[in-house]
């Protein structure tokens, strides 16, 4: 039988599959489906199980089955309002009666026949013991349409006029294409046998269209431990497991650094004291450091950072800071420099935004040693920054970077040690997971005065109420942020933009304020220009996109309101909200939530229930399931299809384990050569493997 590789997959588009051509596979690529291979992958969100038929007596409320039953009754239709239509039915078998309701559906006069028998698939409603059914699907009984409609069926996330039935049959044929071809299986025949793993080709066809409960399980275990396998291999592979063997730098006792701690300008937390001991102790070591400092917004990590680079300087060497965004740099570069004046240390900010010139002086200046900590973005990585003596590599945010981009930087200098630094709290046990090669360190304490953020989720009814609460913030002399998902208005996505709400309120209900706003697609000098203005007071009210997420410090800004919250993740709703309670005033957070559902109604709970970050992110991952957690994409990683973090948490483990085990006995996978290629196509350019 000829083998199929992933790769062939990725090259073979879906546009000539029965059923697609050009216009479906547009409404196809909205769903980020391009080739076989993204469609094989697409795995079902849910299931319906019509494989058993039940009698109309035994339907249990809200249990969605299936039950055969004679059309007893003429189709009514009536149209209770203008653009409604309601069409009832009553449906029979020897055991009981049900009343069929169907909202906008007219075509189903037509489509029942009185005396005719029928399979209906739906969830039944018991009401003052009368059994009703709402919108089921049907089928007229006979042995074709039988064939089709009793099997379990794959549930799939949709978009519009792109339907449940065109999405299976798509797959379907897509399925029938590869019928006598084998998919080329990534994992070790070893480790497929040590763990029972169901053969690949089998796993594809079952998780789609599975014969029985059974086969779902046997595919969905074998297909999650594949994905988080591959994961764990990934990010392995960038970790050196012979750390401890590595000769790090060996740093020494600063007699400097009580007096540097009592000239702060606060009093460090115990949690702050106890985690840079944690540090002090990795730098004095003869091991490379690579610890990860977890707090939550506003805990005061990167007081930890300049703790360690107070340290490293005051040894001999130079400390690099890499942070996402030029406003977080410009922030951190003017605290750092006024902390260390008087000390006699040097610090240069380099960015983008610098010119040729200034770029150049500051890379000099740094291969000469003349400058001892460089805090800068991206621009920290590129091949034209040398150092004379790179001994410090901090990350901030590290969520944002690539696995390799922190790599990169390591490699400037002689084993450095390395400090990564986040204010998204990870459940421990995925932190454990993403930073595996890291000792971790968690700040659980806010500095004293913070009081916690107050949360409400409100809808538009209380716009007016709100507006009049913003006024009377600024009256008092606060200032105010107010966050949209989007920077233009968009006609696919119903959402605020930042452009069109600045101009709105600084034209009609906030006229008589200073509005700025401040998103990604500015110049970087008049995102400067708008940050200093607002620092200093000059702006009340800053409409913004997401660009201010992380770094921004105001302590006078104490109201927060996010616009179509529904659009945003947990963990970056309480990103957000921690730029407001910097000060000792008390803060507020206003989420306008514009969605009904029950998944948008329990987040904006969990939000005005907790500001715990920790509880927060282990309840993303709770609701979020599969797909993009914690901002995998920035990790470096593909995107999870099939994998649930939080319910995987057993096949992780194993995956891990597995993974673990051939990278000790094979650390450049040299006797892997098959699993090192499909490794590379499976995590395609993201990564790059040594």
């Amino acid at each position: 039988m000829k083998k199929i590789t992933i790769n062939d997959l990725k090259q073979k588009s879906i546009r000539y599959i029965k059923g697609v051509g050009e216009s479906r596979e547009l409404l196809f690529k909205k769903l980020e489906i391009h080739n076989f291979f993204d469609l094989l992958t697409y795995y079902p969100r849910d299931y319906e199980d019509r494989s058993s038929i039940k009698n109309i007596a035994d339907l249990q409320n809200g249990v969605p089955c299936s039950f055969e039953g004679t059309i007893v009754s003429n189709v009514s239709l009536t149209r209770p309002k203008k653009g409604m239509t309601v069409s009832r039915v009553s449906i029979e078998d020897s055991t009981g009666k049900i009343t069929a309701i169907w909202f906008n559906q007219p075509y189903v006069k037509n489509s029942l026949t009185l005396g005719e028998n029928y399979i209906f698939f739906g969830k039944a409603d018991r009401k003052l013991n009368k059994l009703q059914i709402v919108n089921p699907v049907f089928e007229k009984t006979s042995s074709k349409y039988m064939k089709k409609s009793l099997k379990i069926l794959p549930v799939y996330s949709s978009t519009k006029d792109l339907g449940q039935n065109i999405i299976r049959s798509v797959v379907y044929e897509a399925i029938k294409g590869v019928n006598d071809i084998e998919l080329e299986d990534m994992i070790p025949l070893s480790v497929r046998e040590e763990y029972k793993l169901a053969d690949k080709t089998y796993s594809i066809k079952q998780i789609h269209f599975p014969a029985s409960a059974r086969d779902i399980e046997l595919a969905r275990f074998r297909l999650v431990f594949e994905e988080l396998f591959m994961l764990q291999l990934g990010l392995l592979s960038y970790k050196s497991l012979a750390t401890d063997t590595r000769v790090g730098i060996k740093y020494t006792h600063i007699d400097e650094m009580e007096g540097f701690i009592e000239s702060l300008p606060f009093e460090l937390t115990n949690a702050q004291k106890k985690v840079f001991m944690e540090v002090e102790k990795d730098m004095e070591s003869s091991h490379v450091m690579n610890r990860l400092v977890q707090g939550d917004v506003g805990s005061g990590k990167t007081m930890i950072a300049v703790l360690a680079l107070f340290k490293a300087v005051k040894c001999g060497y130079q400390g690099a800071l890499m942070v996402p965004t030029e406003i977080l740099a410009e922030q951190h570069f003017k605290s750092i420099r006024s902390l260390f004046d008087g000390f006699g240390i040097s610090v240069e900010l380099l960015s983008s935004s610098l010119t040729k010139k200034q770029k150049q002086l500051i890379v000099e200046e740094l291969k000469e040693g003349k400058t001892d900590v460089v805090i800068g973005t991206h621009a920290l990585i590129e091949d034209y920054v040398e150092f004379k003596q790179l001994g410090l590599v901090i990350t901030d945010e590290q969520h944002r970077f690539g696995v390799r981009q922190r790599t990169i930087l390591t490699e400037k200098g002689q084993n450095p040690d390395v400090l990564v630094m986040t204010a998204t709290p990870i459940p421990r046990t995925l932190a454990l997971i993403l930073y595996g090669d890291l000792d971790i360190s968690i700040i659980d304490e806010l500095p004293p005065g913070r009081k916690p953020i107050k949360t409400y989720s409100v809808n538009e009814t209380m716009r007016e109420r709100i507006n009049k609460f913003v006024r009377e913030k600024v009256k008092e002399g606060r200032q105010v942020y107010i966050v949209c998902p989007l920077v233009e208005e968009s006609e696919e996505i119903e959402a605020k933009s930042a452009v069109v709400t600045a101009e709105d309120i600084s034209k009609s209900v906030f006229s008589d304020l200073n509005v700025g706003i401040i998103h990604g697609k500015m110049k970087s000098s008049e995102k400067e220009d708008i940050m200093k203005r607002f620092v200093s007071g000059e702006i009340s009210i800053l409409v913004s996109t997401t660009i201010i997420e992380v770094g921004v410090n105001v302590p006078n800004a104490t109201v927060m309101i996010i616009e179509n919250a529904e659009r945003f993740g947990l963990a970056q709703l309480h990103q957000l909200r921690g730029r407001v309670g910097r000060g000792d005033e008390q803060s507020f957070c206003i989420l306008f939530n514009q969605s009904n559902s029950k998944v948008a109604k329990e987040r904006m709970k969990i939000m005005t229930h907790s500001n715990d970050g920790f509880v927060i992110s282990e309840k993303d991952l709770e609701i979020r399931g599969p797909g993009e957690f914690f901002g995998t994409r920035q990790h470096g990683i593909p995107e999870l299809k099939i994998a649930n973090l939080y319910k995987d948490m057993e096949i992780l483990k194993l995956a891990q384990d597995s993974a673990m085990e051939i990278i000790r006995a094979d650390p450049g996978l040299m006797k892997h050569k098959e699993l090192k290629k499909h490794l590379a196509v499976y995590f395609g350019d993201k990564v790059t493997l040594s």
